[in-house]
């Protein structure tokens, strides 16, 4: 972690970390991250946390809420003046009213929800009743991915740049950047027209790889596909460029602006984000989207391994005692989650586990996690489907039931976004390493068959409440995240 931060940096952290932990004397409180790559589920997952947990939902496996010690949760006011607020309301209304997907994270966000319990230890019970503040922490994982940057020259950036682009996965993407990048003069004089030139060609190849046909995941810098309020400005003005000389660049070239405009990137964007923001998380939960991969082909699947073990590597995973944490902040516990779990039927979950499982064994092996709980689940914070069988002649398949989104199509048809389908979504391969291996014909039926559901009708009881949002495996999720602080 040192690439990441200076003394000064450590120093500031340090600071925060016992300001935070003052505070928490009189206030206890844990700071959830919460991060994925675009389109895993993380304002889905929030609001679902939220919203179960707010209106006593379903979580038959998380302990403190099915033993019913839980008297109320609620939201309070953040306490980062300077953070947007997670839109709750707005997504929650998106959900249950609309049933429409709301709005993907775009710029990080946060949100108090405080939880009021009854200590499970009767001692604890006699002096008063719990109360935890969880700061949940949105935050784009593709932002995640600049972090190594800090670690890196221009020049390191430039070339790994080139490399990663010239993968078969990557190279068609890259052909119109190739082209503007071999037509600029790195030691010619800098010219606005021409750094513009180069990030816009740089940006389009770093977004076409998000399109769902590739659903490739590593495409830094992150800011260019979520420039947010810097777009347009310097600091996002830049490219990498091809086959620079080592040593010093000439003062007033295009490539000592581009360094120049890459080192102040990393000074006024990458640093505070970690510092101010991932340096400060107690507990953390990854989204996973692997299915998208999975139907992208190897090549997308290869990128998102990749993409996972440079993001498990930029967390401060390990444990504190009473002294070391006034000043320094651990993430003890890190759940990998494997969403979209109701795409498929239920006997497909603990193989779409095993192969997420498989996905971040690299960076647990490369990475310090000593002193920190890792663990990997597969489910759906709002489930979508409901399971049933057909009959096809002599054979029962299993099924899901849902209304795929407008548009969605499968083998040729095309779903209007109103009609309920049964849709047999076809089996995990049972050899995680598989989904790395090309198929043996290109006729080959895919192993799953993915489409987008409409978020599901709310059910009621027979008194005529509406029920929470419908989950698969939420409550196994909070429990390991943070159902030891609610002990």
């Amino acid at each position: 972690m040192g690439t990441f931060t200076t003394l000064t940096d450590e120093a500031k952290i340090a600071l925060d970390t016992l300001a935070d932990r003052t505070s928490a004397l009189v206030s206890p409180s844990l700071r959830l991250g919460v991060t994925g790559l675009s389109r895993a589920g993380k304002t889905v997952f929030i609001t679902a946390l939220v919203h179960n947990l707010v209106h006593g939902g379903r979580l038959p496996l998380f302990q403190a809420q099915k033993s019913g010690r839980i008297a109320r949760a609620y939201l309070e006011e953040q306490p980062d003046d300077a953070v947007p607020r997670f839109q709750y309301e707005d997504h929650l209304k998106a959900l249950i009213e609309e049933r429409i997907w709301p709005d993907s994270t775009r710029a990080i966000s946060e949100l108090r929800l405080t939880i009021e319990y009854e200590s499970a230890s009767m001692w604890n019970r006699m002096f008063s009743g719990g109360r935890l503040s969880v700061d949940i922490v949105d935050y784009p994982g593709e932002w995640l991915l600049d972090l190594p940057l800090l670690g890196k020259s221009y020049a390191e950036f430039s070339r790994d740049s080139f490399e990663l682009a010239q993968l078969e996965s990557h190279r068609d993407l890259a052909v119109n950047w190739f082209k503007v990048s071999d037509g600029a003069d790195a030691n010619a004089d800098a010219d606005e027209m021409t750094a513009q030139r180069l990030a816009k060609s740089f940006t389009e190849y770093l977004k076409a790889g998000k399109a769902d046909e590739r659903a490739l995941s590593t495409l830094p810098p992150g800011r260019f596909l979520m420039p947010g309020d810097l777009d347009g400005s310097p600091a996002l003005t830049f490219a990498p460029l091809p086959a620079l000389e080592k040593g010093k660049l000439r003062p007033g070239s295009l490539a000592a602006m581009m360094e120049r405009r890459y080192e102040a990137y990393k000074t006024h964007v990458v640093k505070p984000f970690f510092r101010e923001h991932i340096a400060r998380l107690d507990r953390q939960i990854v989204l996973v989207d692997a299915m998208q991969a999975m139907n992208a082909g190897p090549s997308a699947v290869a990128d998102l391994e990749r993409a996972l073990t440079e993001i498990l590597s930029c967390f401060r995973p390990g444990s504190t005692n009473f002294l070391t944490g006034l000043v320094q902040r651990r993430i003890s516990r890190i759940l990998v989650a494997a969403t979209k779990a109701d795409h498929l039927h239920h006997e497909s979950h603990d193989r779409l586990q095993a192969i997420v499982r498989r996905l971040v064994d690299r960076a647990v092996s490369r990475a310090d996690f000593s002193g920190a709980s890792v663990d990997v689940l597969a489910m759906a914070a709002v489930r979508t489907t409901r399971e049933a069988t057909v009959t096809q002649g002599k054979e029962t398949l299993p099924v899901i039931v849902g209304t795929p989104l407008k548009g969605e199509t499968i083998d040729g048809e095309k779903f209007d976004g109103q009609t309920e389908t049964a849709i047999f979504p076809g089996d995990l391969p049972t050899r995680p390493d598989s989904i790395f291996e090309l198929p043996e014909s290109v006729s080959e039926d895919p192993a799953i068959r993915f489409v987008r559901f409409r978020p599901p009708r709310l059910e009621k009881t027979a008194e005529g409440l509406t029920l929470s949002l419908p989950h698969i495996r939420l409550d196994r999720a909070l429990q390991f995240l943070i159902g030891d602080r609610l002990a």
